[in-house]
């Protein structure tokens, strides 16, 4: 019996450390393409303003951006290549039994974004001077486009894996029967738009954070100030838009993941006229929540748009022999409140920094030193806010890795702990030196710029554009 025992708690060290090297791999990995996502686009709106005004000024905000392009999409790619080695080493269940459909999902991935981004990428750094000016302009499009087509496909797998369609299971392993079906599974809209909003306001709050730091150090640049003003009136219009894409979200997982929701919400028992947990400490033992400060009412509101809608509890997702189907409780309530409250700082800093631009009428030089200062603080907000959203999705998801096709114990593999352990060690020591190298690499870069030592490079002016005298705001 003790030797069974022993065994037992050896696997469970095993899944409970193999879940934390993948989330540590994934949650490093993930910052990089948030950036990479919007900001192709945003560049290639810079580019084409460019284009079409002859105006330097978009182009000093492209040429210095660009750079931080290529360093957030080099690091996307070394940390999702490390990444992917894990489904064979720590999870071989789970192509042994998804694979049929994952294995095409993520080969789409690779044959119609990273190769676009691949070869272009190299027109869109180098090929200022060197490329028709259309060209570099096309060479940014797709790009900007790849990366876009990269993150669909992720997502498709990813939105599969929480609402799984259009399958059927042969001898234990999944096999497609509609493609149209696993890439529209339900979720999969509401995700997508979710996270490309998501990438959206963390670039917004990258390029208007660090335009505010060279501001407040004295480079008092054109690019510099058209950039600023970008940003943050990007991230005002997009994050109301992200509010309403975010309750459609929460209401397509409260059909199809209701338990998740539960416990987002950290409520226990069926009823309705659910109130909102502001605050409560859930404990899992008691199956109760202590410190609780709630809203009457308001969840069912948010839920079910009734003030009296029913809302389901976890209680309904424990089996008679005592089985939980349900996550655990206190890191998905607290990552979802995370999320929520960042998004709620986001819209106070960008709708009163857009206001002080607009109502006194002096374009950046309306901005105050304290929101500068603020910009600045908010700089990687929208790291944090995309990581609590991931851990509420992910974590949200136990025990099932595939709702209700297979749960995360049955695809990890038997690999001794130790080992797991000594791999995560080593992984979390090289991705927070990376980390602090990559946040320094960018703040160096704005130091540069401000003293004028690099003001990048320039492209020939457009045929279509005739170069124009900047005008003071």
């Amino acid at each position: 019996m003790s030797a069974l025992k022993l065994r037992h708690c050896m696997e469970l060290e095993t899944l409970l450390l193999s879940r934390i090297q993948f989330a540590a791999n994934i949650s490093f990995h993930i910052l990089f393409p948030t950036i990479t996502i919007a900001l192709g686009w945003v560049l290639l709106f810079f580019k084409l303003r460019y284009n079409r005004t002859g105006q330097e000024r978009w182009m000093e905000a492209y040429s210095f951006w660009v750079k931080i392009f290529a360093l957030s999409f080099a690091m996307g790619v070394v940390s999702g290549i490390t990444m992917s080695f894990q489904f064979g080493t720590n999870w071989p269940g789970f192509m042994e039994k998804v694979g049929n459909i994952a294995g095409p999902l993520l080969a789409y991935e690779i044959m119609t974004a990273f190769f676009l981004e691949a070869v272009f990428l190299g027109i869109m750094l180098f090929g200022f001077s060197r490329v028709p000016n259309w060209l570099h302009t096309m060479a940014t499009f797709l790009v900007a486009f790849g990366t876009m087509m990269s993150a669909f496909w992720i997502i498709v797998l990813n939105s599969w894996m929480h609402t799984p369609q259009g399958y059927e299971m042969i001898d234990g392993v999944a096999h497609a029967t509609d493609w149209f079906a696993i890439i529209f599974n339900p979720s999969m809209p509401y995700r997508f738009a979710h996270m490309v909003l998501a990438s959206f306001l963390t670039v917004s709050f990258l390029i208007a954070g660090v335009s505010a730091f060279r501001w407040l150090i004295g480079g008092r640049t054109e690019g510099v100030r058209v950039a600023l003003k970008t940003a943050v009136f990007a991230a005002a219009m997009l994050i109301p838009v992200q509010i309403l894409v975010g309750d459609s979200h929460g209401l397509n997982t409260k059909e199809y993941q209701p338990a998740k929701v539960a416990a987002m919400e950290a409520n226990w028992e069926t009823d309705t006229a659910v109130p909102l947990i502001l605050f409560a400490i859930p404990d899992e033992e008691a199956r109760e929540n202590r410190f609780e400060i709630s809203i009457p009412k308001l969840a069912s509101f948010i839920l079910t748009h009734n003030w009296n809608g029913e809302v389901k509890g976890l209680d309904d997702f424990v089996t008679e022999d005592g089985e939980v189907l349900h996550p655990r409780v206190l890191p998905v309530f607290w990552s979802f409140r995370v999320m929520v409250g960042t998004g709620l700082l986001m819209l106070l800093i960008s709708w009163t920094a857009t206001y002080m631009i607009i109502r006194r009428k002096r374009g950046v030089e309306g901005l105050p030193k304290p929101m500068l200062c603020a910009l600045v603080g908010m700089s990687f907000s929208g790291w944090l806010a995309t990581l609590a959203g991931w851990y509420t999705t992910e974590i949200g998801r136990q025990p099932w890795l595939v709702q209700g096709v297979m749960t995360t114990k049955e695809a990890v593999a038997n690999v001794p702990a130790p080992l797991v352990l000594s791999t995560l060690i080593a992984y979390l020591a090289v991705y927070a030196a990376l980390l602090v190298a990559y946040v320094f690499v960018i703040f160096y870069l704005a130091r540069k710029a401000a003293r004028g030592e690099d003001i990048g490079t320039r492209v020939a002016p457009s045929p279509a554009a005739t170069p124009k005298a900047i005008p003071m705001e």
